[in-house]
């Protein structure tokens, strides 16, 4: 009788084990993994395994077969997007069973009873860049970030500190993203500088890697005499290139400005056009390289132009902890009265992602 209850129990452990271990791998150089898929995003698959104590990171070009009865939110290089369960048929090619939302989370119409929900998509297994459990909930899409920086020079007791912080939201048909980032700066007998920008990033995603962005940016900048800038950006965007090596965007739109100045100055308000750009580049071995450059010819007074340019070097040296090195540019050709065309910073951090 003992050892009837013992073999029950141990059937039943490794009938928990074998469901809850729900995803295989096999690698190219022939090894297997078995775990549970997190995520896979720019060229790099998380797997969390019962026998080790932090999750597994694989370059997704290095997977020869994946196994999976999990849906995932999955994205492919043509820019389709699909919810469902996804498998290796063949060698470099996965199946993939998905169904439309809109039929799950809609109620139907009676004319529409027998339209089909669920669906069978055929895509070489290099065209898959993006990846993410739809059974995860909340925080498996959610993605965060912090890096501080501090340095002190005796000469002139010169003491600067930086910050930078982000947090972002996907959804299946859309995303969300804030940022901010502040640096502060004092030495003797000069006057302190402090400078801080950010803002709030909405994009709803369209067939074929096109997009609607709306974006609120602010600026505070002592160096520029700007109390605070704030802008409003209306855009429609494409990803021309999407794959496990890269991306790259670019934004076409318009954008109103507004200006509150640290003098006298009357508040200055216009409309601009805007043209933007980005560029991420993430499979050159532990670094990540991110630019973006935002054009605006103004609309409202005859001649301006201002441009924003970022660049950002990334460093990944452990686990999820990196090292920063980035610099931000801000040019305006008809700046308020005692206050330079440019304005440039560069930042040295570590940082922790989320």
């Amino acid at each position: 009788m003992r050892k009837i209850f013992v073999l029950l129990i141990l059937t039943f452990v490794l009938g928990y084990e074998v469901s809850a271990q729900t995803d295989s791998l096999v690698l190219k150089n022939k090894n297997y993994i078995v775990g549970e898929i997190k995520s896979m995003d720019r060229g790099v698959l998380t797997i969390e395994t019962d026998y080790s104590d932090s999750d597994f990171k694989v370059t997704w070009l290095e997977i020869a077969e994946i196994y999976s009865n999990v849906n995932f939110l999955i994205s492919t290089t043509e820019g389709v997007r699909y919810n469902g369960k996804l498998n290796t048929t063949e060698e470099g090619q996965v199946r993939i069973d998905y169904y439309n939302p809109d039929k799950i989370i809609k109620m139907k119409k009676a004319d529409e009873e027998d339209e089909p929900t669920d669906f069978v998509a055929f895509v070489p297994i290099a065209d898959i860049v993006y990846l993410n459990s739809l059974d995860e909930g909340f925080w498996s899409r959610l993605s965060a970030n912090i890096d501080f920086g501090w340095s002190l020079t005796r000469a002139n007791n010169l003491r600067q500190v930086s910050l930078r912080s982000g947090l972002g939201y996907l959804a299946n048909r859309w995303k969300a993203s804030a940022s901010v980032n502040s640096l502060s700066s004092s030495q003797n007998e000069v006057e302190d500088i402090r400078r801080t920008d950010g803002g709030v990033a909405f994009n709803f995603f369209l067939p074929k890697d096109w997009f609607l962005a709306y974006n609120f940016t602010f600026l505070s900048n002592t160096e520029q005499l700007l109390d605070l800038r704030t802008g409003n950006k209306l855009s429609v965007g494409k990803y021309f290139t999407r794959t496990n090596r890269t991306y790259f965007a670019f934004q076409v739109g318009a954008n109103f400005n507004n200006e509150v100045f640290l003098d006298d100055t009357p508040t200055r308000q216009s409309g601009e056009a805007f043209i933007g750009s980005e560029l991420n580049l993430y499979d050159i071995g532990d670094f990540n390289l991110l630019t973006n450059v935002a054009v605006y010819p103004s609309l409202s007074e005859k001649g301006r132009l201002r441009t924003d340019f970022a660049l950002d070097v990334k460093y990944d040296f452990l686990d999820d902890f990196y090292v920063k090195f980035g610099t931000t540019l801000n040019y305006d050709n008809q700046p308020v009265e005692g206050a330079p065309t440019l304005d440039y910073i560069f930042q040295t951090t570590v940082g922790w992602e989320l």
